[in-house]
């Protein structure tokens, strides 16, 4: 995995040997000449290591240094200085500084000193996942593959900054939990998470749950209504397959986002929110947009992160961990104690694609689970569909 050093130096004495060597061994590299210049890119989420000298031009280097530690994910920081006494190279590690290098440095030992400042920041990474994943119960499986650890990561940055994301993936390839997942992550936990399936929802009534009605705006609009939009101020508005959403609709959408305010139906007071919108698709946006079925301004707007979730076909490596946490999850509803999958039953599973992607796994394990009568699942009790198409590959 690359790992990106924000280099904060301003002597390009240091900057012009240094750079090149750290980029030859395979860091993304960013020069910050100044602590105003290093804090925008960790406000953004950029910054694995930080190279810092302590002596910079608008302030001094351990300022940056303290503030790291209220990070989420913190980076590991490499302290690099012309004054190398033995004062100064206690009080930065007492303040959480991975190492501490003396100007000039020797490259063999700023290689060793990245090196384990990456091993830190791996470490990190591991331990901010899964504790994120045990504390809020979040039922969006991480699992053990490179594409899935990234896109939690991600996912997790996105929920921290509290921006719009776009969501994109095969059909059941866990689009509403990753979305759950983004909210339980965030600063807006605690606050309302309100989700519409936009392709399950007449056209006609559509904008109505939204954006709520008064009295009279419509026919049937006996009484007043909130939207979606009103009672999940200061929470999160999940919009499902957004690809459904009418154009007319698509336009009032993109001035929420712009301007955090709406009218519901019938009115002409402006109501203010403060939400973050998730949306979902599983279809080729830009396909549509090329094709007038969507707006291309409300796309851009939509995706600040966009994430998209692999098919479950090409990271088959967390099927078992899958497996395992549709049996523990499912046990206690149906009064089951299941613990565990034959060999060939897990060779089955993992020779099969899975065109329904993780949907089509955890049903296949809940039908397994009603014909088992021992502990573990075999290959019979495995679908049919299943059986006969896996029994070529397996054999």
């Amino acid at each position: 995995m690359a790992y990106t050093v924000i280099m904060v130096e301003d002597e390009e004495d240091f900057i012009n040997p240094v750079l090149p060597y750290i980029q030859s061994r395979g860091y993304e590299v960013k020069v910050a000449q100044t602590l105003q210049e290093a804090r925008k890119y960790l406000n953004q989420g950029i910054g694995d290591i930080i190279l810092l000298d302590i002596s910079l031009p608008d302030g001094n280097g351990l300022e940056l240094l303290h503030e790291t530690s209220y990070l989420a994910i913190r980076p590991s920081v490499v302290v690099v200085t012309g004054n190398g006494d033995i004062e100064t190279a206690v009080e930065v590690m007492k303040l959480g500084a991975t190492d501490f290098l003396q100007k000039p440095v020797v490259f063999s030992q700023l290689e060793k000193s990245l090196q384990r400042a990456a091993e830190n920041v791996s470490l990190r990474r591991e331990l901010n996942l899964y504790r994120q994943a045990q504390l809020q119960n979040i039922d969006f499986i991480i699992g053990k593959s490179p594409l899935m650890r990234r896109l939690y990561e991600q996912a997790q940055r996105a929920a921290m900054a509290s921006v719009s994301v776009l969501i994109t993936g095969e059909t059941g390839t866990g689009k509403s939990l990753l979305a759950k997942a983004i909210h339980k992550m965030g600063p807006r936990a605690n606050k309302p998470f309100m989700a519409i399936d936009c392709g399950a929802v007449p056209t006609t009534v559509f904008e109505s749950e939204l954006f709520g009605h008064e009295v009279g705006a419509f026919t049937s609009a006996e009484k007043r209504k909130l939207g979606l939009m009103e009672t999940a101020d200061g929470g999160v508005v999940f919009l499902d397959e957004i690809s459904s959403m009418a154009v007319e609709t698509q336009a009032k959408l993109l001035r929420v986002l712009d301007d955090h305010s709406f009218r519901r139906l019938g009115s002409t007071v402006e109501i203010k929110v403060d939400i973050q919108i998730i949306a979902a698709s599983n279809r080729d946006l830009k396909k549509m947009i090329e094709e007038g079925c969507f707006r291309s301004d409300l796309y851009y707007r939509l995706k600040v992160v966009d994430l998209e979730i692999p098919p479950l076909r090409e990271h088959k490596e967390d099927i078992p961990e899958l497996v395992g946490f549709f049996l523990r999850k499912n046990n206690p509803h149906r009064g089951t104690n299941i613990r565990d999958v034959t060999p060939r039953a897990m060779e089955a599973l993992m020779a099969y694609d899975w065109p329904g992607n993780i949907r089509e796994l955890n049903n296949a394990i809940e039908r397994a689970m009603i014909f088992c009568d021992e502990e573990a699942i075999d290959l019979q009790h495995l679908p049919f569909d299943l059986q006969d198409r896996v029994q070529g590959k397996i054999s």
